[in-house]
Parts: structure tokens; sequence; C-alpha cells
């Protein structure tokens, strides 16, 4: 799945939760496959579907996944309410609109497209012959795979994302010293902001899995919780750091979303993510930069977002912030004198353990 989340995409991850293993019409398809009946099923009834649907027997009862199955054995459509509560009608015969375009070529797989571009409403197809399930959610067909091939594919972008978020760890320490050490250019703020974006689209691609995979995915998504925790957060903080000043800057949200907008072949271009950033229009990215405070400023324990805008505000670069005495901290609004001294050596600290992290 791409890593942009537009209406389609959205919508057919929300349907690939319902159909999760674990699920009640997961279990439902399953026992479909195994009975070897195909299966045409829409979830979500109202007028629209009505107006496309002719025969068949009205229910309005409890959906149980051998309910559904019992069901499959007739000729025809089941729907089900937008719930999965309660199996609406069976046996129907749907008359979508025969003009909308469809690349389908069996009559079942042919009609659930249509009729999913048609009303709007998520229709899975059960193949009776090449025994599969395939999800059609507006434009996108997608079709469901064995937990198995999932997992392997998740297997290894999770090594993928392990490399890359150890790679993400080590130039952001190196971008902390370079910070202290006032000595930071373009070309460093842009290789942290790539790695960032690159651990987040990974990231996105093993959420996909996990959500396909429901119960079978618990152990993966425990993994990756753990690899990608804060990192949401740094990407900001790094935006903020170095977002350009101006009448025309633009916010650390459009930034990111400009960022998410690049293609691979882009995204390792430091000079294009450098321009994205506004931190540079040619090549110069030996330029020097200089924070505001943000990345460390969050560092420090205790410290309140309120406060470290303030604290941003008043001294303006990361320098001035290292070099400022408990009382200059003090007279920034909300800065008593204890949490001046919390700052003070929180900062110092940070700076002591990373300029001894990159040289020792």
């Amino acid at each position: 799945m791409p890593a942009d989340r537009t209406a389609d995409s959205i919508r057919l991850r929300e349907t690939l939760a319902l159909i999760a293993p674990g699920t009640p019409l997961r279990d439902g398809l399953e026992r479909i496959l195994r009975g070897r009946t195909g299966a045409l099923i829409v979830l979500g009834h109202d007028k629209m579907v009505d107006g496309i649907s002719t025969g068949g027997f009205t229910l309005d009862v409890p959906f149980t996944s051998t309910g559904l199955r019992e069901l499959a054995k007739m000729d025809g459509a089941i729907i089900v309410d937008d719930s999965l509560s309660r199996i609406v009608q069976a046996a129907v015969h749907l008359m979508p609109d025969h003009t909308i375009p469809s690349t389908e070529t069996g009559t079942r797989h042919r009609t659930a497209d249509r009729v999913a571009k048609q009303t709007g409403h998520p229709v899975i197809s059960v193949s009776q012959s090449m025994q599969i399930i395939a999800a059609y959610v507006g434009e996108t067909r997608h079709v469901l795979e064995d937990s198995g091939q999932i997992l392997s594919r998740a297997n290894q972008a999770l090594a993928t994302l392990e490399r890359y978020k150890l790679r993400l760890d080590e130039v952001a320490s190196t971008l902390s010293a370079l910070e202290i050490e006032d000595l930071v250019t373009v070309r460093d703020v842009a290789v942290v902001a790539q790695r960032l974006e690159m651990v987040t689209r990974i990231a996105r691609e093993i959420e996909d899995y996990v959500l396909e995979l429901g119960t079978d995915g618990r152990l993966l998504s425990l993994q990756l919780e753990e690899l990608i925790t804060g990192v949401d957060a740094e990407r900001e903080m790094v935006i903020r750091d170095y977002l350009p000043r101006g009448r025309r800057a633009r916010s650390p949200e459009e930034l990111l979303a400009e960022l998410e907008a690049l293609n691979s072949a882009e995204l390792v271009d430091p000079a294009a993510t450098a321009r994205v950033l506004g931190l540079t229009t040619s090549d110069a990215l030996d330029g020097a930069v200089a924070p505001r405070g943000y990345r460390l400023l969050a560092k420090v324990p205790r410290l309140p977002p309120a406060v470290v805008d303030r604290l941003v505000d008043h001294f303006g670069t990361l320098q001035k912030l290292l070099s400022a005495s408990v009382d200059d901290l003090q007279a920034v609004e909300g800065v008593g004198e204890l949490r001046a001294r919390s700052v003070r050596e929180g900062l110092s600290r940070l700076a002591e353990s990373t300029i001894l992290e990159r040289y020792v």
C-alpha cells in the first residue's frame, strides 16, 4: 500500500480491520473457503443498495460466522448492515450500473467491483474456483493473503526498519553533538530528516501488515511500537528547530506533508530534502545553520511544552540557551528559580554526555 492516506486507502484499512484474522467476518469467510462455495457480501445497507437489489430474502437476523457460511450455499449476494451486527438479506441478485468500467472478467468479481464503485460500500468476493478472498473498496481491489505470507514480508520489513533505526540513532546523536558545538550544516539536518522519513515510511508499511494480520500480528505490533517510539516527536522537533522564518514561512505540518510527498529517488537526495525544508535553494549543503533548541529542550525532564516555546522565543538559538545563566533563564515567564536550575543542569548534562558519546 502507498504511504499516503487517500480516502480509498483509509477505507480499505478500515475494511481490512473488519476482515482480519480473529474477527467473526474472517471466520465466516474462512468457513466459506473450506466449504468450497463462492460468496458475494456487501458490507453496508442503504437505499442505494436496495435500488440495485432484486429477489432474495429479507432476514434481519444477528450476524454469525456460521450463519454467513450457511447462507453462502445459496446463489446470490448476502447483505449485512454497516456495523456487521446483522445479516439484512440473502440470495439477492445485484444489478449495478453496467456502464461502470471494470477490468474484472468473472461475473461475481465484476459485480462486486461495480457495486463497490456505485454504492461506496465495501464488497467481499469469495472465489469458488480460485479459492481467494478479494475486497473491493471504491476503485481498489485487495486480495487477502495467507497470514504466513504476510508475516514473512512483515518480518523482512521489520529487519529493514531495525537497520534504518540504528542508522537514524547514529545520525541524530551526531546532530546533537554538532548542535552543541555550533557546527551544524544543511547536510547534517537533511540527513537526519531523510532518515526520520525513511523510518516513518517503513513503519507505516508494517502497520498495514499488522492491521491485515489481526490477532496474528500482536507480537509484530509490540516490536514495531518499541522501535518507533519517539520518532514522530523527533520529526516535529527537527522541523521546528530549523524552520525558516519570514512572512512566507510554512508551518511544520506543511513541511512534513511535503517530505511525505517526495518519491523514493528524491528522498535519498540530501539537496532535495534540504529544498523541501527551505534550508537551501542550491547545492550549498555545507552552509552553516543554527538550531533553536527544541530538540535538546525536549530531552530535559519535566519541562512543559509551553515553557519550551517561551524559552525558545526568548533566546532564539540553542547557543544562547546553552550560555544562559540561571538568572537569565528566570527572566522567562513561567520559569522560576527551581525550574531555571533544572533547565541549566539538564542542558549541561546533555551537552556533556553528548560530547563524550561522540568522542570517546
